[in-house]
């Protein structure tokens, strides 16, 4: 097992490990839309949040050695269903050709405000 952290303002802030790789997967932990060198808290658009975070995690999954092709498996936490058109639409962005499989789950409240959360599993 091997821990990944980035060297940037997206270190967690809590008791947790940013990513983990365990048998040539990683397990990338939940994701706010932070901007990575800064820590500022992005609270605009839905759309914005979810860049934000995909950004965040492509930064991730550089540092462990892999990219969003790698990518398995999403779950993605939005305040609201009526978000989901708007999060479909990013994935579609950032995942062009390869389509991971993905869980959306509308939820309430999301810690400090944000519309929206990821993680996900990657192959290394």
């Amino acid at each position: 097992m091997k821990i990944i952290q980035t060297q940037n303002a997206l270190k967690p802030a809590g008791h947790y490990s940013q990513a983990i790789i365990h048998n040539d997967l990683l397990y990338l932990s939940g994701q706010l839309p932070l901007h990575p060198e800064t820590g500022e808290k992005i609270l605009g658009t839905a759309i914005e949040q979810a860049r934000q975070i995909f950004t965040n995690i492509g930064l991730i999954l550089k540092e462990a050695g892999t990219n969003t092709s790698k990518v398995l498996k999403l779950v993605i936490y939005i305040s609201d269903v009526a978000l989901w058109d708007d999060i479909n639409t990013v994935c579609g962005e950032f995942f062009i050709e390869h389509k991971p499989v993905r869980t959306i789950v509308p939820t309430r409240d999301l810690h400090f405000g944000f519309q929206i959360e990821i993680d996900c599993i990657a192959v290394c």
